[in-house]
């Protein structure tokens, strides 16, 4: 039977697996997204393991929340990142490091 602890291990090594995208991505701005996506992947699972072994709607509420504002920073990181290939050529974590401003 799949207890709450279940939930709460998945939650953590997803969330594990996002943050060491995020640390050890380097060279693609696109796959550092992912990886923030990752983690918030992961806090939703946690959200929704609360909410289905303590019958409280809660965590649902969180999780669209959640869904909600990661759907926005998506599209608005998508739409600045097209802007910066459009001017600069390449989406280069390194070539993005030499901008000023």
């Amino acid at each position: 039977m799949i207890t709450d602890f279940h939930y709460t291990v998945l939650s953590l090594l997803v969330f594990t697996a996002g943050v060491f995208g995020v640390l050890f991505n380097r060279r693609n701005f696109i796959l550092t997204l992912m990886s923030i996506e990752v983690i918030l992947l992961g806090a939703n699972i946690n959200f929704i393991g609360y909410s289905a072994f303590h019958d409280d709607p809660v965590g649902v509420i969180y999780y669209m929340v959640i869904l909600t504002v990661a759907a926005a920073e998506a599209a608005i990181a998508l739409a600045i990142l097209s802007l910066y290939f459009r001017n600069a050529g390449s989406i280069s974590v390194e070539e993005a490091s030499e901008l000023k401003g």
